[in-house]
């Protein structure tokens, strides 16, 4: 009897865990740059002093989508999307690097470049600082260009590169800020065959029809495993009137 109600259990606590994972995919349908994370469920035996005699349900995270959202046109010199594979290299909170895919930059009051999460973009040799300009101007290759105020409108002067990377597939995990990095927590060197879009953003690769099946499904399945130790219950009441009847 108590099996049935600890298998039932450990599903019901697992399908919430599950709902969570879909929930925050869904709810960055609209976020820039963002990539969904996967989710499955499965059985884990209980080892003890003995042979396991029961099993459960575990909900675990085995990887991120990394395949890339649709470029939404913007027009703002500012605003840079990759084009194809490839992640922008972004300093941490932690001061550590790491990668995103969220190309919209602003230059804080300190001439600072930061994506929109105030995270500083790295360049050549670090942050990018840029001195006060009338114009700033973002390549394909990511070479920033700018033209200082006062300066006639063809004096344009380089200042700086970001930083573009492209890692193999299976080296980078996502951590819970929503950044990528290296499992081996090293920094990648610049990869030159990774280019830009100016004036596009890539949106968020979830499919909000998906994420919303899914939910469903997994409601379901707790309704099922919240039957179950209903049952169970039931069963253990009935149980324990036929003892006292003896």
């Amino acid at each position: 009897m108590d099996k049935s109600l600890f298998i039932s259990m450990s599903g019901a606590s697992q399908n919430m865990l599950a709902q969570r994972a879909h929930a925050n995919n869904l709810a960055n349908v609209a976020t820039t740059g963002f990539r969904r994370d996967f989710e499955q469920a499965r059985s884990m035996p209980v080892f003890g002093d003995s042979f396991p005699t029961r099993v459960y349900a575990m909900t675990e995270r085995p990887g991120t989508d990394l395949s890339a959202g649709t470029l939404q046109e913007t027009g703002r010199d500012l605003d840079v999307a990759i084009n194809g594979e490839g992640w922008i290299a972004v300093q941490a909170p932690d001061g550590s690097e790491a990668y995103t895919r969220a190309g919209s930059l602003n230059i804080d009051v300190f001439g600072i470049l930061r994506t929109s999460g105030g995270l500083p973009v790295l360049g050549n040799a670090g942050p990018i600082a840029l001195p006060p300009a009338d114009k700033v101007e973002i390549g394909t290759d990511g070479t920033i260009t700018f033209r200082a105020q006062g300066e006639a409108p063809n004096v344009l002067a380089e200042i700086d590169r970001i930083k573009l990377v492209q890692p193999e597939l299976g080296t980078m995990r996502k951590g819970e800020d929503g950044l990528m990095r290296m499992n081996d927590g090293q920094p990648l060197p610049a990869d030159g065959a990774v280019t830009l879009v100016t004036g596009f953003l890539e949106g968020s690769n979830v499919n909000a029809v998906e994420e919303m099946t899914a939910m469903l499904s997994l409601a379901r399945q707790f309704e099922l495993h919240v039957k179950m130790m209903r049952t169970a219950e039931e069963n253990a009441q009935t149980t324990n009137k036929l003892l006292q009847i003896s």
